[in-house]
C-alpha cells in the first residue's frame, strides 16, 4: 500500500516514493501539478515558504451524544480491514503513514499552508475491483483513531454502494437523497457508529441524474454543511471508478485531495492516464499503490510491534 505525490521524484526509499519507483507515471500528471520550487518564483513574488501562516484559535471538537450503531468487528476482521483497538498490523502501519500525508495537506503546519478544501478527500480508481473501497474504509478507520480529528466516510458510489455492508450496517437515507430533496438536511442522514470518531453518510437512493445533481450549485452547499460546524472533521468520499461512471469526475471538483488507487500488476498505464485526465478538477492528486507482493526496500511494517502479517 503506497502513496506517491505528483511532484518530480526525490531520491528516497520511503513508502511515499514506491509507486514512483515501480510505475513511471510522472509525465502523465505534470500538467496537473507543476510542483514549482521557491527558487522558480519571479522577483517580488511570494512563495509558500515566504508566507508565515497565522493559525486561528482551534475550536473545541464537538462531541456527538446521540444514538450510535454497532459496527461488526468480526466482519471487519474477516475482510482484512483495520480493527479498532485491535493489534498493530502491517496494514494498519501502512495506513498510518498514508493518512499522515493527507492530514498534513488538509490542516497544514507552521511551514505549509493547508490545501483548499483539503479536508475533503476523494478515493478513486480507474476500474472496479482495484481496492478503492478497501482503501477508503481503512483510511477512515485509521483517521478515526486520531485524537484531534474525526472522520465522515461518504459512500459516493451510488450505483454500487458497499460501505454499509462492509461494516455490517443497515441502509438509510444518504447523500443523493439530500441532493435531490431540498427539504432533507444532510446532517439527518449521517450514521454515527460506536467506533469513536467514525461516522458514515450512505449513498442514498440512486437516480437517473446522479451526475447532474452533483454538478448543481446545491452540492457545494450540502457539502459545506458537513464541516461548517466541525472544523476537526475529515470527509472521505468512496467514489465510483473514474472510467466506469461519470460522477467521479464531478466529485473531483468538490474536493481538495484525490487518492487514485492503482492495483499492482493490473492497472494499466493507459487506464491510469485516462482516469487522471478525468480528475483534473482537483489539483492535488496522489497515487496509492495497492496489492503489492513485495517491497523494493525490503521493509515490512508491523513486525516491530510483534504483530507481523
Amino acid at each position: 500500500m503506497m502513496v506517491k505525490k505528483y511532484n518530480p521524484p526525490k531520491k528516497t526509499s520511503s513508502l511515499l516514493e514506491r509507486a514512483g519507483e515501480i510505475y513511471d507515471y510522472i509525465p502523465a500528471v505534470r500538467t496537473i501539478e507543476n510542483g514549482a520550487k521557491p527558487s522558480d518564483a519571479e522577483p517580488g513574488q511570494e512563495t509558500a515558504r515566504d508566507i508565515t501562516p497565522v493559525a486561528p484559535s482551534p475550536m473545541p471538537m464537538q462531541v456527538y451524544d446521540g444514538p450510535r450503531v454497532i459496527v461488526d468487528r468480526d466482519k471487519l476482521r474477516e475482510a482484512g480491514f483495520i480493527v479498532p483497538d485491535g493489534p498493530v498490523t502491517g496494514i494498519s502501519e501502512e495506513f498510518r503513514i498514508i493518512k499522515r500525508q493527507l492530514l498534513l495537506a488538509a490542516k497544514g503546519n507552521q511551514r505549509t499552508n493547508p490545501v483548499p478544501n483539503g479536508e475533503r478527500i476523494l478515493i478513486c480508481s480507474a476500474h472496479p475491483n482495484e481496492g478503492k473501497t478497501f482503501c477508503a474504509l481503512n483510511l477512515a478507520l485509521s483517521i478515526a483513531a486520531e485524537k484531534d480529528n474525526e472522520v465522515l466516510l461518504v459512500d459516493a458510489d451510488f450505483a454500487k454502494p458497499s460501505i454499509l455492508s462492509s461494516l455490517g450496517l443497515e441502509g438509510n437515507k444518504g447523500l443523493m437523497d439530500a441532493l435531490a430533496d431540498p427539504e432533507l438536511l444532510v446532517e439527518d442522514c449521517i450514521i454515527h457508529t460506536d467506533i469513536p470518531g467514525l461516522a458514515i453518510l450512505p449513498a442514498g437512493d440512486q437516480t437517473n441524474a446522479d451526475t447532474e445533481y452533483l454538478a448543481s450549485s446545491r452540492t457545494e452547499k450540502v457539502l459545506n454543511r458537513l464541516t461548517q460546524n466541525n472544523p476537526h472533521r475529515i470527509v472521505i468520499f468512496d467514489s465510483p471508478p473514474a472510467l466506469a461512471a461519470s460522477p467521479a469526475s464531478v466529485l473531483a471538483t468538490h474536493v481538495g485531495q484525490v487518492v487514485m488507487v492503482v492495483k499492482a500488476d493490473e492497472t494499466t498505464e493507459t487506464a491510469l492516464r485516462d482516469a487522471l485526465s478525468l480528475l483534473v478538477g482537483c489539483e492535488h492528486i496522489q497515487l496509492l499503490l495497492n496489492g503489492t507482493k513485495f517491497s523494493p526496500t525490503g521493509r515490512h511494517f508491523g513486525s516491530y510491534y510483534g504483530y507481523g502479517e
